[in-house]
């Protein structure tokens, strides 16, 4: 959905429509920019940006606290309606969503007119637009959805060489993992395009990039080669996870660890929509020049709390040393329908009653935020 956070504050606040609107910190606080509109971007404005950067480039901007309950309210919204068009979702993030629609196409006549369709309910439905890209691959519907933003629609290419022809014009930049450095790093070699990297030899972008897979999977890029799929929630779900890609690589840690605390929320509030209890979390980070990097760890006691879940992420990101980062995720798995088991005892314990504690106050944020509730 497009400028999200910025989208559905506009709801609330009509009267800052047609106005720069920037959604994070403070204008003279230590904190970062969490979204912004399509105005505010104009003057150079962007996601992760410090807030007083941001002040600077735009200091006319409207200023607003994120505000996650209202944003997940209309998220859940948005992927009931996506439900209306196929079964098989993938949330990536609360703002964005891969569908596989191979089997209801023809419900509709052809895969523009459901993405039409899709488009003006969601608008309809949840008052914020959305653009959609329709493909053969997550890749290219990527590309396509970013391609005629805001609210717009794309049908890419289908046939190998119509791909190619369509993506050899555009900037490397479009193409999964590459921020402004990996773009900096290409550029002294003439590689400013999609075309570029097509007619370069695979060993010779290994030796630019110093990584033989980094290579072969940015050469397949190009030419919109991408061997993915919808991981589609199945009714045995084995893990609840969110990713977050930034629009340019971010060096700030103090970003990306809050980035990663507002997966956490995401995460933990989908994971109670069933009674369940998870062993392991597990946080996610992708550099400049796609190495990922997956740490994992279990909980002291099986758990289902926002206080536990986010205190296991940070103790995961603050072990790593980070760079430039591009991706950042948080998840957990090893899912247990079975509470956790206490040792018999005559005595309560405490750890048993403080988790309980833990999980009913999250429960409780829960309900409150389903009801559209704003929680400081």
């Amino acid at each position: 959905m497009d400028a999200f956070f910025a989208s559905v504050e506009l709801l609330h606040h009509p009267e800052w429509r047609g106005k720069p609107l920037i959604v994070g910190s403070g204008p003279r606080e230590r904190g970062v920019v969490s979204t912004c509109s399509y105005e505010a971007r104009k003057f150079g404005v962007r996601s992760a940006m410090p807030s007083r950067t941001a002040y600077q480039l735009c200091p006319h901007a409207v200023f607003t606290r994120p505000r996650m309950e209202l944003y997940q309210a209309v998220s859940d919204k948005a992927f009931e309606v996506f439900g209306h068009y196929s079964p098989y979702i993938e949330g990536v993030s609360i703002d964005e969503a891969f569908l596989d629609i191979s089997g209801t196409v023809h419900l509709h006549g052809s895969p523009a007119a459901l993405a039409e369709k899709l488009r003006r309910e969601i608008t309809a439905v949840c008052g914020v637009t959305c653009s959609v890209g329709v493909a053969t691959n997550r890749l290219l519907a990527k590309i396509g959805s970013e391609y005629r933003k805001p609210d717009g629609l794309t049908v890419m290419p289908s046939d190998p060489a119509a791909v190619a022809a369509f993506l050899a014009p555009e900037p490397v930049g479009i193409l999964w993992g590459i921020g402004r450095k990996t773009e900096a790093a290409l550029r002294p070699y003439g590689i400013v395009t999609c075309g570029d990297l097509q007619r370069l030899a695979v060993p010779q972008l290994a030796a630019i990039l110093g990584s033989a897979s980094a290579a072969e999977t940015l050469h397949d890029h190009a030419f919109g080669i991408a061997d993915d799929t919808v991981n589609w929630r199945g009714a045995e779900e084995k893990s609840v996870s969110r990713e977050h890609t930034f629009d340019e690589d971010v060096c700030d840690r103090g970003a990306v660890r809050a980035k990663l605390v507002e997966l956490v929320g995401e995460v933990g509030r989908r994971f109670r929509s069933e009674r369940r209890w998870a062993r392991t979390a597990r946080i996610k980070l992708r550099d400049a020049a796609f190495r990922t990097t997956t740490r994992q760890a279990p909980f002291d006691a099986p758990a289902r709390d926002d206080i536990s879940f986010r205190k296991k992420a940070l103790e995961l990101f603050d072990r790593e040393k980070t760079g430039s980062v591009r991706l950042v995720g948080f998840g957990v798995t090893d899912i247990t329908v079975d509470p956790p088991a206490a040792e018999p005892s005559l005595f309560a314990d405490p750890e048993d009653e403080r988790r309980e504690k833990r999980e009913r106050l999250s429960e409780a944020l829960d309900a409150l935020r389903d009801r559209g509730i704003s929680i400081g």
